[in-house]
């Protein structure tokens, strides 16, 4: 079942590791099959080193397990919401990376300072507040990914234009058009978190990039008119 969704959904978790973003279990991703309206993501606990394609489990978009022998992470319903909610999203990356974990805990969002971020994120990556405990206790995870899609609607923030979020005192998710266009904006995000953070102790007072310079290095990947890359 599933097949090529399950292979691209393993190479993705396995890139994870390949970047460092992940140690042992700390992370996962998923790809969601339209058609199926289904998605595979990688089972709990199992470390990268033991994984195979077959060990990937299939769920749907109530968190409910169609295929699989192993459970899945403990971080599907999150990854069911964000399916549920924005729907041009049909790949879910979660890590604890290092550089975008600090700035979670310090609950700030990420600037757009560079041209770096400017080129996967159209403006400031947002930092969600922490889930209250009537929210924990009523399920975590299932009010993780709510809390994930009311932070954008309150900001009136695009999801397609700025791919991923910061949960304070946690850590980041990141989404794209797949699963390797998600696990690519995980990458970027832990990297602009690191430039960040050096470019503050550098300069307290460095500014945001100008928004010309923003609106030119993120449309010109992005936009109608788009010219990066090869046709």
């Amino acid at each position: 079942m599933l097949k090529k969704l399950k292979e691209e959904v393993y190479a993705a978790n396995m890139e994870l590791q390949r970047q460092g973003l992940v140690k042992y279990t700390w992370g996962n991703a998923s790809g969601f099959d339209e058609d199926e309206q289904v998605f595979v993501i990688k089972p709990s606990g199992v470390p990268y080193e033991e994984l195979t394609p077959d060990d990937l489990v299939t769920v749907n978009l109530d968190g409910e397990k169609v295929d699989g022998k192993l459970n899945p992470s403990s971080d599907t319903a999150t990854h069911a919401v964000i399916y549920k909610h924005f729907k041009e999203i049909k790949g879910v990356v979660h890590t604890h990376s290092p550089w975008a974990t600090i700035w979670a805990q310090s609950g700030q969002e990420l600037r757009p300072m560079g041209t770096t971020h400017a080129d996967h994120f159209y403006g400031a990556i947002p930092c969600a507040r922490y889930l209250t405990k009537q929210e924990i206790d009523e399920g975590y995870e299932k009010e993780t990914g709510n809390l994930i899609v009311d932070t954008f609607k309150e900001k009136n923030i695009d999801p397609v234009a700025v791919p991923g979020i910061l949960l304070h005192g946690h850590a980041s998710f990141t989404w794209g058009k797949n699963v390797t266009d998600a696990v690519v904006n995980n990458v970027v995000l832990d990297e602009i978190a690191k430039m960040n953070l050096f470019a503050r102790i550098v300069n307290p007072n460095a500014s945001d990039l100008p928004q010309e310079i923003l609106d030119k290095h993120y449309l010109r990947k992005h936009g109608a008119n788009a010219y990066y890359g090869q046709n």
